[in-house]
């Protein structure tokens, strides 16, 4: 897979409908262990005062929020995600936070300029990308150089006990976003989890992107990965 063949248009409606109970669902599905991973996603950014950064399909904006803690003081970031009601909930929730903002954008062609950034995020927004070479590729131009590139993403596990809770997060997720109201958008979650390309070969990519020093580590029993690379000096 080269990306995901879903429709922007579809995907975009997806989490325009479902952002009032987003949040909420993502602790309850992930066993109340993303903010864990968020926690590491951020420190794998690097970041310290006064530096700059950005968060791709930030969603409801904790990434975002949580690098703007790490840039205090007289640091700047700024979040982009192509849902309005996604960024309407960061956007109120987080509106007295002087240098923190949040944009309407598209990832594959980030309203951003050249070499902005200390750091580029993304955290379970890759997946929901028509092209995942090109998401890569905007974060990279959107660095500077030395820049960190971080993303977060679900994962298919290998070992057998990963792959027993992964047949579970399979089953129950649709079933719980039935129970919301939101039998679609939860069927898509497992979807596009399945359709993903496996840990190393998003390493690739992101080699194959202009990224250097590629790592990435499992988490809780490799359900989740967290990929981190630097844009050559």
């Amino acid at each position: 897979m080269t990306g995901n063949p879903v429709e922007p248009d579809r995907i975009r409606h997806m989490f325009d409908t479902i952002s009032g109970v987003y949040d909420p669902m993502n602790m309850f599905i992930s066993g109340f262990q993303e903010p864990r991973w968020r926690h590491r996603a951020v420190r794998a950014a690097a970041l310290g005062p006064g530096m700059r950064a950005v968060d791709i399909a930030t969603g409801t904006g904790k990434v975002a929020l949580e690098m703007w803690q790490q840039v205090q003081p007289g640091g700047e970031v700024e979040g982009i995600d192509f849902a309005e009601g996604m960024l309407a909930v960061a956007r109120k929730r987080y509106a007295d936070r002087v240098g923190l903002s949040f944009t309407t954008g598209d990832a594959l062609a980030l309203p951003v300029p050249d070499g902005t950034f200390d750091a580029a995020t993304i955290a379970f927004g890759m997946r929901n990308l028509a092209d995942y070479r090109q998401g890569f590729s905007e974060m990279v131009r959107a660095v500077k150089p030395g820049g960190r590139v971080v993303c977060l993403e679900i994962a298919r596990p290998q070992s057998l006990l990963a792959r027993a809770a992964q047949a579970w997060f399979d089953r129950i997720v649709p079933i719980i976003g039935r129970i919301a109201g939101q039998k679609d958008a939860y069927s898509y979650l497992v979807s596009s989890t399945q359709e993903y390309p496996e840990p190393d070969r998003i390493a690739q990519i992101m080699g194959e992107a202009g990224l250097v020093d590629v790592s990435w580590h499992p988490m809780t029993l490799g359900i989740v990965t967290l990929h981190a690379g630097r844009k050559p000096a």
